[in-house]
């Protein structure tokens, strides 16, 4: 339900949604593509007001509301923020989101709730999502949040992977008193939104921003920890832990199988970005060396990770940035805005086109990639038309680096270490409910995307908040 006060029910719709609407506003795009600052420019206060006043506060449920995954009551916070009451709209988000700050810049917001706004109709639905941004960094800067902990309960749990599951997960049971340690295979905390997004996304201070609200509650963390490798499930419990939250992730990147792809010049995605966008202090040792591109770049791919490879390539200082991709535009699963973004900062695009082999040069590195050329035929079991190759079609590309951004998998190590513990054949570990994340190992819960496979950061939060509530119930059943 709502919590804006009564006069809300003698607003004027009508006079609301015919307000003039003012985009986002961004850094031009030959200012921004020469660096990896933030591309969106922040509201200030009377931005905020003016935008949020164009809420006509639909009934409940507002559609918006059943659009997000948290449930965050937006309406309500669409009216405080008009009203100036900044802090409180924060409030708001914070009952049902533990990375509010964070998912208001990364999540698709156009198919979320802003694509839910019934403004889309007739007009341009609110910016839900940059006031979302709005009032956690105004928050932030003015009063900021503090984590309130029940008492101490006694129960130890270890988080494994410190991504939006991880620390949501974290966040809600060390506020219900339970002692935390997070695990985490890199040397900073953040997973995805740290070594996945790039900084003009999602600029990394505000993840550290987060990461030190759970410090100062008392999450701990163990950095270059690999469960699996370094330490088993089983030796976390003989340690002293009563419960074990997976948040792993998905971070092998998956395969194209053709000849060539080992050469040097052909990056992995998470490879690429985690070289080109990832602050010294953060990188591991083995990625420490920036990537070299020359003049000719193709990203090999059409999701959102394709986006972010294409748009830091450019920022590297590339030439010539193409992306490959074997259907057409209609079918990229990326989102749209993150695309239009990507072509104004200068990426070309080259659609019904689907490498076959990488090529090397005279001194072994890649040089060009043979290529043939595809046509839509039948659609396949989710309703995309499969991409069929026309035969005789083959061509070449000349290029100096080639980034396959084609999609990841779970590391099934997690899997293979832990008696007891189920998972499919691609890897994922298998839960009894997503309402609590329960695997078949007795005390070991899971979510996020090493359950469902490669998904929203706002879903991973609210499959590790809804595990933190179930491990805080078996946590409070044990003996």
């Amino acid at each position: 339900m709502q919590a804006v006060p009564s006069e809300f029910l003698a607003i004027d719709r009508k006079e609301r949604a015919n307000m003039p609407f003012h985009d986002l506003s961004l850094r031009p795009a030959e200012e921004r593509v020469c660096d990896f600052d933030d591309v969106v420019i922040e509201f200030d206060e009377e931005r905020a007001r003016v935008e949020a006043s164009r809420c006509i506060h639909c009934p409940d449920p507002a559609p918006c509301m059943l659009a997000c995954p948290t449930s965050n009551d937006i309406p309500s916070a669409m009216w405080l923020i008009e009203h100036g009451k900044f802090k409180e709209a924060a409030e708001i988000y914070h009952k049902t989101s533990s990375l509010p700050e964070l998912c208001g810049r990364v999540c698709p917001h156009e198919a979320l709730c802003q694509g839910s706004c019934v403004l889309n109709k007739h007009h341009q639905p609110v910016l839900t999502g940059q006031l979302e941004v709005f009032a956690l960094d105004w928050e932030r800067s003015h009063d900021p949040f503090v984590i309130k902990k029940a008492p101490a309960t006694g129960k130890k749990v270890a988080v494994i992977g410190a991504g939006p599951a991880g620390l949501a997960c974290a966040h809600l049971l060390v506020e219900k008193g339970h002692d935390v340690t997070i695990f985490e295979s890199k040397p900073a905390p953040g997973g995805l939104l740290v070594y996945g997004i790039p900084n003009f996304k999602l600029p990394k201070e505000g993840v550290m921003a987060k990461w030190e609200d759970l410090e100062k509650a008392g999450v701990k963390l163990v950095p270059n920890t690999y469960i699996g490798k370094d330490k088993t499930i089983d030796q976390l419990f003989e340690e002293g832990f009563h419960a074990v939250f997976l948040g792993v992730g998905v971070g092998i990147d998956a395969k194209m199988e053709v000849p060539g792809e080992d050469l040097p010049g052909v990056y992995e995605a998470t490879d690429f970005l985690i070289r080109a966008n990832v602050a010294p202090d953060y990188l591991p040792a083995d990625k420490s060396q920036r990537p070299y591109l020359g003049k000719r770049v193709a990203v090999i791919g059409g999701g959102d990770t394709a986006s972010d490879c294409l748009r830091a390539a450019l920022r590297l200082g590339a030439e010539e940035v193409t992306c490959l991709y074997r259907r057409t535009e209609n079918e990229m699963p990326g989102g749209k805005k993150d695309r239009k973004m990507a072509k104004d900062e200068g990426a070309q695009y080259r659609f019904l086109t689907q490498p076959v082999q990488f090529i090397a040069g005279p001194d072994g590195r890649l040089a060009a990639v043979e290529c043939i050329e595809m046509k839509l035929g039948e659609p396949d079991a989710k309703g995309r038309r499969k991409p069929v190759p026309v035969e005789g079609s083959n061509f070449s590309i000349a290029l100096d680096t080639a980034i396959k951004a084609l999609g990841y998998w779970p590391d099934p190590i997690v899997g293979t270490t832990t008696p007891g513990l189920e998972t499919d054949k691609w890897g994922q570990i298998n839960i009894k409910s997503k309402q609590t994340g329960q695997t078949s190992r007795p005390g070991v819960f899971a979510g996020g995307d090493c359950v469902t496979g490669p998904d929203l950061v706002v879903t991973a939060m609210v499959a590790g908040r809804k595990a933190a509530n179930a491990i805080h119930k078996y946590l409070d059943e044990l003996k």
